[in-house]
């Protein structure tokens, strides 16, 4: 059974910054792609970045320069470096692994307020 356990989440001030880490376990790591999704209250869930097996990356235009998505595979964890925080940022962020970026599997969640 697939398990993603998140952390790192937290109260930053803006212009700060936080690392989330997403550990998983009871999947083929290296082959899965990656991503960390958002969900800010009374909005859709919306893709962050994402990260394929061969590591390439992409990410959605409003973290573009301020985030980074990046996996070690030989610790089966895929880590969000959040820098330059805004207000705007702040949401649960889901980790997510799959073959694609559907119908695959969802950790519990990690909050990420950023207080102006």
């Amino acid at each position: 059974q697939v398990q993603l356990v998140e952390s790192g989440g937290g109260l930053v001030q803006a212009g700060g910054s936080l690392r989330l880490s997403c550990a998983a376990s009871g999947s083929i790591f290296s082959l899965n792609t990656g991503a960390w999704y958002r969900q800010a209250p009374g909005k859709q869930r919306e893709l962050v970045a994402s990260i394929t097996r061969a590591s390439r990356t992409n990410y959605a235009d409003s973290v573009k320069g301020r985030f980074t998505i990046s996996r070690d595979n030989a610790k089966s964890t895929m880590y969000l470096q959040m820098n330059s925080l805004t207000p705007e940022d702040t949401a649960v962020y889901y980790c997510y692994q799959g073959l694609t970026l559907q119908g695959g599997y969802w950790g519990q969640g990690t909050q990420v307020t950023v207080s102006s």
